[in-house]
């Protein structure tokens, strides 16, 4: 029978130690069943480091609140071994939050398994510009819904971030990959968050495409700027949902050419993926990406705007996706997605400058 602990019954700095007793306690195959007011995934992966013991858990709810979620303990590993957290089962807007706060808690030479349904390569950027060069990326599988890394902190971090949630340095990351990385990222902070650019000087040309994917939901703050190193404080103002107001489908000359474009493509089908989990819904999207024809389309229903995946099609799928929002409410977003017939070349649809930074 598992072993039920409710964490809101102590003071959040007792939380570790009431779920380590409770985890030590516990003989290999033994359940328990957790319930907190927060991810408790960073403290499930020290108990791994500090007692070489395997764990597995699988929330009830990728977003639910409290958080209840079923803990395994696993056979004892090796000293050696390396902790593991499979991030599928987390909301994506919670997942960053949880690995940094995973690395942040470790020590020099220490380690943990990252398992994602996609490239996690945006993390690896965010810790690095964060801690600067003690980040240890090695890559144990990729693709097919499981991608595997070893994460390393290969010496004392550097971190000093202040308020901000998130820091970029874009000097570090190639050209091709800075504005899918820092659109991916600023989709999952949260509204009054900000996120912090680093760049050889003020990127203008981002700014744009900030005000023409988030219209005035936004502020621009540059707090430092000399010769090769300009500071950017982006931070997520209320939104536009929130407001009561249609949020832009991506902004300008863009949004009309959409709308002409939506009649080009006939809609094959409807996938609903709010029943999946959200280890499978990438996976399942791309599936049905990938049998359609030119001209053809799906409407895709999500309990969350889904604009993340906007930026993974991005980076993966070339000019010939097409993205529409039908619907943006509380708990249903409709979008959608298609192959269009021909590129986008002579539609404004690129969103990567030729000399964005």
């Amino acid at each position: 029978m598992p072993t039920d602990i409710d964490l809101r019954d102590w003071p959040q700095e007792n939380h570790r130690d009431q779920l380590f007793d409770a985890l030590r306690a516990a003989e290999s195959g033994d359940e328990l069943e957790i319930v907190a007011p927060r991810d408790i995934d960073p403290d499930l992966v020290r108990f791994q480091i500090e007692s070489a013991r395997a764990l597995s858990w699988e929330y009830a709810d990728p977003d639910g609140e409290p958080r209840n979620l079923d803990v395994t303990v696993e056979e004892p590993i090796d000293a050696d071994e390396p902790a593991t957290i499979d991030v599928r089962d987390l909301k994506p807007q919670r997942r960053h939050q949880v690995l940094l706060e995973i690395f942040d808690d470790l020590a020099p030479g220490e380690e943990f398994i990252l398992i994602n349904d996609h490239d996690p390569k945006p993390l690896y950027y965010e810790l690095q510009s964060m801690h600067g060069e003690v980040v240890g990326w090695e890559y144990g599988s990729r693709g097919s819904g499981e991608w595997r890394v070893m994460v390393t902190k290969t010496g004392a971090s550097a971190a000093d971030n202040g308020d901000v949630v998130t820091q970029y340095d874009v000097r570090e990351i190639p050209k091709q990959e800075r504005h899918t990385t820092i659109h991916h990222r600023y989709g999952m902070i949260p509204d009054g968050g900000t996120m912090e650019i680093i760049a050889p000087h003020e990127p203008r040309p981002l700014r744009q495409e900030f005000r023409q994917r988030y219209d005035d939901s936004f502020s621009w703050n540059v707090v430092e700027s000399d010769p090769g190193r300009c500071r950017v404080q982006i931070t997520k103002t209320e939104s536009v949902d929130e407001r009561g107001e249609e949020t832009p489908q991506t902004g300008g000359e863009e949004a009309s050419s959409t709308a002409t474009m939506d009649e080009e493509i006939e809609i094959t089908e409807e996938l609903d993926v709010r029943d999946l989990p959200p280890a499978q819904r990438h996976e399942q999207i791309f599936d049905t990406y990938v049998g359609l024809d030119p001209g053809e389309g799906f409407v895709l229903v999500n309990d969350h705007d889904p604009k993340p995946l906007y930026h993974q099609f991005e980076a993966e799928a070339g000019d010939e996706f097409h993205w529409e929002y039908r619907l943006q409410a509380s708990g249903e977003f409709r979008v959608l997605i298609g192959k269009e017939n021909g590129t986008r070349t002579d539609r404004s649809r690129d969103e990567t400058p030729s000399a964005p930074f």
